[in-house]
C-alpha cells in the first residue's frame, strides 16, 4: 500500500500521508514518495496549488524513531546521505513553485511539525498539538531548526526548540506557527475554500515570484535584497500574466486566472 496518496481537482493537488497506523512517522519511504508527490505536482503545469494533508487521527509523529534505531548502526556518511533525503524534502516543499497549504487535522509533532511549518500556510483544528521533542529524546532538531527560525524568528524558535515543549493550538497560533484554527467539521471545506480563493483570484506566475522573493530576500544584505526585489519587479513585468492582468484592469474587465 502507498504510504502517500496523490490526487488532482481542477488546478488544486492534494498529497495525503497515508500511515495511519504508524501515526505517518516519517520513514524513508514515506520521505520518498512525499518528494515524488511534491515532483509531480510542480511539473504539472495545470496545478497552482498543493493541499498537505493525512489519514488518521495524527498529522504526522516526526520520524520513525524503529527506523532511527536501525540507523544507530549505521555509519557517519551513511546517517548523512540518510538526513539528506529529509533536508531535500524540506527544501522541495519550502521552495516549491506552487503554493503549499498543510491540513493539520491531529498532533504534528518534530519532524511533522517541521513538516508543517515548510508549508506557506497551515489550518488546523483546536486539538492538534505541536512541538520539537527531538531534546527529550537524545536527539536533535536540526533540520527543521532551519525554517522554524525563519518562520516565527530566534527566540520562540529557541524556547520550542530548546525546551521540546508541546503547545496547542493557540499557542501554535500566538507563536506564529499556524495560519489558523478551524474545527475538525469545517477544516476540509476552509482549507479548499482558501485553496480555491488563492487559484481563482491570484496569478500563478505572481505567487510562485513572489514565493521565491520571500525565501531569497532575507539571505541578503539590504541593498543586496533591495537589488534582487528591483530584478524580479522585472522579472514580474515581463510575464504573460502581467500583461494580462493590467490590460484587464485597464479595460476594467474581469481578470480570470
Amino acid at each position: 500500500m502507498s504510504q502517500v496518496l496523490y490526487s488532482v481537482a481542477g488546478q488544486l493537488a492534494c498529497i495525503t500521508l497515508n500511515r495511519p497506523e504508524k501515526r505517518n512517522a516519517l520513514g524513508p519511504e514515506l520521505v520518498s514518495e512525499l518528494k515524488a508527490a511534491f515532483d509531480n505536482a510542480e511539473r504539472d503545469e495545470h496545478v497552482k496549488a498543493v493541499v498537505l494533508k493525512a489519514n488518521g487521527e495524527s498529522f504526522c509523529a516526526g520520524a520513525d524513531l524503529a527506523y532511527l534505531q536501525q540507523l544507530q548502526d549505521y555509519s557517519f556518511d551513511e546517517n548523512v546521505a540518510d538526513s539528506n533525503l529529509l533536508k531535500e524534502l524540506f527544501l522541495k516543499i519550502y521552495t516549491l513553485e506552487k503554493v503549499v497549504i498543510a491540513q493539520v487535522q491531529g498532533h504534528a509533532l518534530a519532524g511533522g511539525c517541521g513538516l508543517a511549518a515548510v508549508c506557506d500556510f497551515t489550518f488546523a483544528v483546536p486539538e492538534a498539538k505541536f512541538g520539537y521533542t527531538e531534546v527529550r529524546i537524545g536527539f536533535i532538531p536540526a533540520l527543521v531548526s532551519v525554517f522554524l527560525i525563519r518562520k516565527i524568528g530566534e527566540q520562540k524558535a529557541r524556547h520550542l526548540l530548546l525546551t521540546g515543549e508541546i503547545i496547542n493550538a493557540e499557542a501554535a497560533l500566538a507563536n506564529g506557527l499556524i495560519t489558523e484554527i478551524v474545527p475538525a467539521g469545517e477544516l476540509e471545506n476552509r482549507v479548499k475554500q482558501f485553496a480555491q480563493n488563492l487559484v481563482n483570484q491570484n496569478s500563478a506566475q505572481s505567487m510562485q515570484l513572489t514565493k521565491q522573493l520571500v525565501n531569497e530576500v532575507q539571505n541578503f544584505p539590504l541593498n543586496e535584497a533591495l537589488a534582487f526585489a528591483a530584478n524580479q519587479n522585472a522579472k514580474a513585468r515581463a510575464t504573460s500574466d502581467c500583461k494580462k492582468g493590467i490590460a484587464a484592469f485597464l479595460n476594467k474587465q474581469e481578470i480570470k486566472w
